[in-house]
């Protein structure tokens, strides 16, 4: 049965639990102002397979995708580098340069 959400005219909040062949709330139980249905998202969740979200909304590359080995991992596995990082360590800052004294 599906759960509703109602607010009365003096700021009251609440929700009732209501089949489809209910009557629909017109006044509120605490206060007997007058109510109206909230629009409010539902609580589903979607399992298995076939929805957008569990098949296609976080594809990685197909040889991690496959084995749940990261990006880096399956780049290691086959063999190749990131090029990304530097090899040689950054130089040092140079020395502020010296001025004579006469």
């Amino acid at each position: 049965m599906p759960l509703y959400e109602y607010e009365c005219d003096h700021g009251h909040r609440f929700e009732l639990i209501r089949k489809f062949s209910d009557p629909p709330v017109d006044v509120c139980p605490t206060c007997q102002a007058p109510a109206h249905k909230l629009m409010s998202s539902p609580a589903i969740q979607f399992k298995g397979t076939g929805w957008y979200i569990t098949d296609y909304a976080k594809k990685e590359s197909t040889a991690a995708g496959k084995t749940g080995q990261t990006a880096t991992a399956a780049a290691a596995a086959a063999g190749t580098t990131d090029t990304s990082t530097p090899s040689a360590p950054a130089a040092a800052p140079a020395a502020p340069a010296t001025t004579a004294k006469d």
